[in-house]
């Protein structure tokens, strides 16, 4: 349910301003943004990916707000993926950020976060704050990879899982449910992406819930980033319903890390039941110990009752009422650990959707030597190209042209056509016009 890759690069070039995507400075933290994993994350239960998950993952950067509309044509309705939030609305749109002009690569999808205007009233506090997001990387995350912040509008920038969220498959399934395998998955999965964002000095996720657990391309679950930033300056208000609201935040509207613990129980109720229980009601249940009222009657038993009862006991402890009472997230890392089956099973298809498509690993085609005046357009290297028009005799002569009948050719008028469309474009400054122009004029 991801923020801020996610864009197209039209504008004015280098020689008018500095580019735009500069990446900012990093996060002040003690260590340092680290891309190394730690014991519970060195050898994952599934397979590779296709590609690596956050290796890929482009530099954090600023972008502008004309990228990010043209990204989501328009912030088109049609591109809506996520609405919530009363006191705090924003929404999700999914969005193609095409690749810098001359890369080989496809366009990246991304997801981007839409926020009130009030929401982020300071610029600056904003842009910290997703900074701050923006320092951390991880393959068992959705990944912030950029923010904007253009007048009053505030936007977060994200890789996008296009596989839906743990809701869509848990509570809208039309095919088939989770399998019991996969769940166990899910749950170390994002314990673990919690114990990275706690490691790097991020502890506090915001609204914890199924929704926040996305599938990427390879079917693995991945925690949203978006979670990791507060749906305002003051960070008071909580898009869930308020039964599965840590009891805390109730009191004094604050999440702290056991809250967020809290909230890693519901996200095992639910993978328990396969339905939204409110937890004082589960808690019941629990005591009674009848571990079948909890379980999801679609798993049909398939499902070790050892294991289950580790992780409803598991989903207990989380749930209780005193803070104090809740265990860390490196106690629900080591629990969950050991309960992984099926390691050798790829996440997609235990999820049930199609084998994600390889990337060819054929070298690419090898393309015709550039001329010099192509190779000045290339990187855009006006003052070069000012000297190739020069030694060209090119001049500016406002069109008063006088060439002979014979001369007079659709090939001589559409150049010269390309010229007077070339002087016009730079003296407007469009210089991607103007390259375009003349490269049609001077080989």
């Amino acid at each position: 349910m991801g923020c801020c890759r996610s864009s197209l690069r039209p504008g004015p070039h280098a020689a008018e301003k500095p580019p735009r995507h500069r990446p900012p400075p990093p996060p002040p933290t003690n260590n340092g943004p680290s891309f190394s994993l730690n014991a519970h994350q060195a050898a994952p239960p599934a397979p590779a990916p296709a590609r690596a998950a956050a290796g890929d993952v482009p530099v954090f950067a600023e972008f502008s707000l004309a990228e990010l509309r043209a990204a989501t044509a328009g912030f088109a309705p049609q591109n809506i993926v996520s609405e919530s939030g009363e006191k705090a609305p924003n929404l999700v749109y999914r969005g193609q950020l095409k690749a810098p002009r001359g890369a080989p690569a496809p366009p990246r999808a991304i997801a981007v976060k839409k926020f009130a205007k009030l929401a982020w009233p300071d610029p600056k506090q904003f842009a910290e704050e997703a900074k701050g997001v923006g320092g951390l990387r991880h393959r068992r995350m959705a990944n912030l990879i950029g923010y904007c912040c253009d007048g009053d509008e505030r936007l977060l920038v994200a890789e996008f899982m296009p596989n839906d969220t743990l809701a869509k498959h848990l509570f809208h399934w039309e095919n088939q449910s989770i399998e019991w395998a996969m769940r166990l998955r899910v749950a170390y999965y994002i314990s673990q992406a919690l114990e990275y964002c706690s490691i790097k000095g991020r502890p506090l996720y915001h609204d914890l819930n199924a929704y926040r657990v996305l599938f990427d391309e390879n079917g693995d679950p991945r925690l949203s980033c978006f979670g990791l930033m507060k749906n305002s300056r003051d960070g008071k208000s909580y898009s869930t319903n308020l039964a599965y609201t840590p009891p805390e935040y109730l009191r004094n509207g604050r999440v702290t890390p056991e809250s967020v613990i809290f909230s890693f129980g519901t996200v095992l109720l639910d993978l328990l039941s396969g339905k939204r229980i409110p937890p004082s009601h589960a808690l019941d249940i629990m005591r009674g110990r009848n571990i079948q009222a909890v379980m999801d009657s679609h798993l049909e038993g398939n499902y070790s009752t050892e294991v289950a009862t580790t992780l409803v006991n598991l989903a207990s402890q989380c749930l209780q009422y005193e803070p104090r009472d809740r265990p860390d997230i490196k106690k629900l890392v080591s629990i969950l650990e050991p309960l992984q089956t099926k390691s050798e099973v790829p996440s997609y298809v235990m999820l049930g959707i199609p084998k994600p498509v390889e990337e060819s690993q054929a070298p690419p085609t090898p393309q015709h030597p550039l001329s010099p005046m192509g190779e000045a357009c290339s990187r855009m290297d006006l003052t070069a190209i000012h000297q190739f028009l020069f030694t060209a005799h090119y001049s500016d002569d406002d069109g008063n042209n006088e060439l002979s009948f014979q001369e007079w050719t659709q090939q001589m008028r559409d150049m010269l056509d390309a010229r007077k469309r070339g002087d016009s474009a730079f003296k407007d400054k469009d210089f991607k016009a103007a390259i375009d122009c003349y490269s049609q004029v001077v080989c």
